[in-house]
């Protein structure tokens, strides 16, 4: 889908039309999020305090917005309903990469695009009778994120391989845990 051609500020002052032929989310974000599903979604309560939720429902619903299910977080809704600002994290627990995305939370309880929203998590296979409310958020930018580790010079298949044994080790009942990163 093509996006309307936006104007936007040039140097020195004058205005020009340019044509987004894709939307902000790369192919590499789509992947990230469509692999993790849980993201975990920022907002700001009514005293200024931060609230961190997470989302098992996080989805991309198209090449500039994401999509979450409200199962069960009534006060991240109450923040959104009062400040629509949001950012959402999504990041791969074995490679410490993912991204966030920062933008503009809709609501939306009722309609045809709550319907197809609802359809779309069904389709996901969601048991879509616990879904209250459905959360589109217009993102706005996106940035990677990574561990410190990769600053040290690890590779990814060595801090793959750090997680992955720290997790073989928590389901074998362990507690030790790798290097911090």
């Amino acid at each position: 889908m093509i996006k309307r051609a936006a104007a936007q500020r040039a140097p020195f002052g004058r205005i020009e039309n340019r044509r987004r032929a894709t939307g902000l989310l790369t192919a590499d974000m789509k992947r990230v999020v469509e692999e993790q599903r849980l993201g975990f979604v920022a907002t700001v309560c009514p005293d200024g305090t931060p609230n961190l939720s997470p989302k098992g429902t996080t989805a991309v619903w198209d090449d500039d917005h994401l999509v979450f299910a409200n199962i069960r977080s009534p006060g991240t809704l109450a923040n959104l309903r009062q400040n629509p600002n949001v950012e959402l994290n999504v990041v791969d627990p074995f490679l410490r990469k993912g991204y966030r995305f920062k933008g503009v939370a809709s609501v939306l309880e009722s309609g045809g695009l709550y319907d197809k929203a609802i359809a779309f998590y069904k389709e996901r296979g969601s048991r879509v009778s616990v879904i209250r409310e459905i959360v589109i958020v217009r993102v706005q930018r996106a940035q990677p994120i990574d561990s410190p580790a990769y600053d040290l010079g690890l590779t990814e298949a060595e801090i793959r391989s750090r997680w992955e044994s720290h997790f073989q080790s928590l389901r074998a009942g362990k507690t030790a845990s790798p290097a911090s990163d």
